[in-house]
């Protein structure tokens, strides 16, 4: 069987930090592919040479935009795999692809698992007030009362709400289960029965945002959820609970979020911020209650050659005519723009 012609195109220092020697030679084996052909640019010489004659486009964080121009030129394209989270990010219109049939896969899966551990890392320790109660104990180097001064801590019969049962809403609601809470779950797409396979209690948003001592983001940035969480859904949080947001920093009202964490009321932990990172002069980076992380919770060292092997994996299916394990819908893509 002849093997299909790939090219990559990415950020350079990606394809190391992704691929580890054994995706790279499994990239090989499946398609013919110079791995050491990098595409950041689509419209030199030696980049239209290489995209015309690619029938899988191997993409991934910070590829250049694949626009109408270049589409024409790539009459033997025939799939898109990206190792990220939307193949369609890096295409200038993803109906247009479909309607060629282009077909598309993505490692959004194989990048779910480090942002889920990390937001159940964050729930576990908040629902102890470890972080407040780290530098409480730094400062007055005094031992507390365990048996007053943690009422209504801890982590058993307490409530957790997650917003979205995204890919890695799922993953977190499934690490969730082994432990003692009360799992409610706020997604319009999902009926009580869906919620309760999953692990959950399926509420409205408000009822989730009253309720929950720790809230989870977990839903994608649409026209609809951004600025979703804004001040009168802040407000509805108790006093002394945690917003985690590991989602994207435009889901949260930023003004509505700063003047709420501001009074001490709610404490936050966020991965990510709109900007990204925040203003320098920002309080965010002061406040004692806010948890700051650098877009740390996806893959990160070595776990980012999940992504690799994810990617080595489609491409094999595909050289072999075998379907997607993790197919994208351009189509869909393109009509609901979720990135």
């Amino acid at each position: 069987m002849t093997r299909p012609c790939a090219v990559f195109a990415m950020n350079p220092r990606l394809v190391h930090a992704v691929f580890d020697e054994d995706a790279l030679a499994r990239l090989r084996r499946a398609a013919d592919i110079d791995t050491s052909l990098v595409l950041c640019e689509l419209d030199s010489a030696r980049s239209r040479d290489a995209l015309a004659g690619a029938e899988i486009l191997v993409a991934g964080w910070d590829a250049p935009l694949v626009r109408a121009e270049h589409l024409a030129r790539a009459e033997r394209l025939r799939a898109v795999v990206y190792a990220g989270g939307v193949a369609a990010t890096c295409l200038e219109d993803p109906a247009a692809f479909a309607i060629r049939g282009v077909v598309a896969a993505n490692a959004r899966a194989a990048n779910s698992g480090p942002v889920a551990e990390y937001a159940l890392a964050m729930i576990l320790l908040a629902n102890k007030r470890v972080i407040a109660e780290e530098r409480r104990y730094r400062a007055s180097r005094t031992l507390p009362d365990h048996f007053g001064a943690y009422a209504g801590r801890g982590n058993y019969r307490q409530t957790v709400g997650i917003v979205g049962a995204s890919t890695v809403g799922r993953a977190v609601l499934a690490l969730l289960r082994p432990f003692d809470l009360d799992v409610l779950l706020y997604d319009p797409t999902l009926t009580q029965e869906q919620a309760a396979a999953l692990g959950a209690r399926l509420v409205p948003l408000d009822e989730l945002m009253t309720y929950s001592r720790v809230v989870s983001l977990h839903q994608p940035l649409t026209p609809v959820t951004r600025g979703q969480i804004d001040a009168g859904r802040l407000a509805l949080m108790p006093d002394g609970a945690t917003l985690v947001n590991t989602a994207r920093g435009a889901v949260v009202d930023q003004d509505a979020l700063l003047a709420e964490v501001r009074t001490g009321r709610i404490d936050a932990v966020l991965d990510v911020t709109d900007p990204e990172p925040p203003d320098p002069g920002s309080e965010l980076w002061t406040l004692d209650n806010v948890v700051l992380t650098p877009h740390l919770a996806g893959s990160l060292g070595g776990e980012l050659h999940r992504i690799g092997d994810a990617v080595a994996d489609e491409v094999e299916r595909f050289a072999a005519g075998r379907p997607f394990a993790h197919p994208e819908d351009l189509a869909a893509s393109a009509r609901t723009r979720v990135w």
